[in-house]
């Protein structure tokens, strides 16, 4: 990855093209745990490619790349929240038909966006996009204690509520 940004970092419109679909996956995640509008999120990465083709030359270590481009996202979604378009609630779980685990993954979806974001977000980098603590502390501009602290409390959060899911449900 690190010769694919050298590469964009030239102006060379094919390489910069393999690294944001590398990455386009991971974008979608971080961007929907801050944003559940489709189209809020089909906005957010739209903003961060053209961002980060705009200032790709300004990234000083091409080792960062993801953590910056994850800021940058972050960034973007921040501000379409600012904007006063607000995500919108899914309604996945009432359509979903089918397969236990299509159910049991929109089940963890919810207990996860129904989490305080400042865990959500930390959550998500952590253990759906494998950045270590200290990565997050840079992206999300936190001291690292804070973002171990956030990742403790989100393991507790997310424990509890979704071992309570199932009794709500039932009520």
């Amino acid at each position: 990855m690190i010769q694919l940004v050298r590469r964009a970092k030239k102006k060379d419109d094919q390489a910069f093209i393999e690294l944001i679909d590398r990455c386009k996956g991971d974008l979608y995640k971080v961007a929907r745990s801050y944003l559940n509008n489709e189209e809020d999120i089909a906005d957010a990465i739209q903003e961060t490619v053209i961002d980060c083709y705009e200032k790709i030359g300004s990234l000083r270590e091409a080792k960062y790349f993801k953590t910056w481009l994850t800021r940058i996202l972050i960034n973007n979604c921040n501000d379409i929240l600012r904007c006063g378009r607000r995500e919108c609630p899914l309604e996945e779980a009432a359509q979903i038909r089918g397969e236990s685990r299509e159910l049991e993954r929109c089940e963890f979806e919810e207990v996860l966006d129904a989490l305080d974001e400042k865990y959500r977000i930390i959550l998500v980098l952590y253990y759906g996009e494998g950045f270590k603590i200290r990565e997050i502390a840079q992206i999300l501009e936190l001291e690292v204690n804070t973002v171990k602290s956030r990742l403790s409390r989100g393991r507790k959060q997310f424990e509890h509520m979704y071992c309570m899911e199932p009794s709500m449900q039932r009520g």
